[in-house]
């Protein structure tokens, strides 16, 4: 038995001293060679912060681009996404109202040219980006609320769009929150 002792206590304190002290160091120094230090990216107004880059936001406004809808409501303490499968019948109904909503905010739009992630949920319920097309879509409506041409919009969301990592890995997006206050910046 105490041959078998011995090693078992060694193996556990060079385990414990790994995944208790190494493991959570190396993680700490990673997390503050990001963007906000491991805090999070924080987006400042005027020396005021309106939001974090990770967090999605919620934009009704027609005047703004739309978020892409949040199961937990934009609460990020309770990230969270939605356990309703595509055959639940209040699923379908919540999709279906935010389709009828989005087109009657963006007249002219055809059903089936509305991206699916402006109508349904992401899993975390908390993602902060859309795809270039999801925020195009918007162009026409936030053009006619704010009496901008068009085609400064859609350079605006040519600039803000960020291309996959590393170039290959992931879709390009939009971060909602930072092309809206380029929106309200612009001249």
């Amino acid at each position: 038995m105490k041959k078998y002792l011995l090693p078992s206590l060694k193996l556990t304190l060079v385990l414990l001293v790994i995944c208790c002290v190494l493991y959570p160091l190396l993680i700490t120094i990673i997390g503050k060679a990001t963007p906000g230090g491991g805090d999070g990216e924080k987006i400042f107004v005027n020396g005021k912060v309106v939001g974090y880059a990770l967090i999605g936001q919620k934009f009704t406004e027609d005047k703004y681009f739309w978020s892409r809808p949040s199961a937990a409501d934009y609460n990020a303490a309770g990230s969270s996404g939605s356990n309703k499968g595509p055959t639940n019948p209040d699923y379908i109904k919540q999709v279906q109202d935010r389709i009828d909503t989005f087109l009657a905010h963006n007249p002219g739009i055809n059903k089936k040219d509305i991206p699916a992630e402006l109508v349904t949920a992401s899993g975390s319920g908390e993602d902060p980006d859309l795809s270039p097309a999801a925020a195009k879509i918007q162009v026409k409506r936030i053009a006619s609320v704010r009496k901008i041409d068009e085609s400064k919009l859609y350079e605006l969301v040519e600039k803000q769009t960020e291309g996959p990592l590393l170039g290959f890995l992931g879709p390009s997006k939009v971060n909602v929150l930072k092309l809206n206050i380029a929106l309200d910046n612009l001249k």
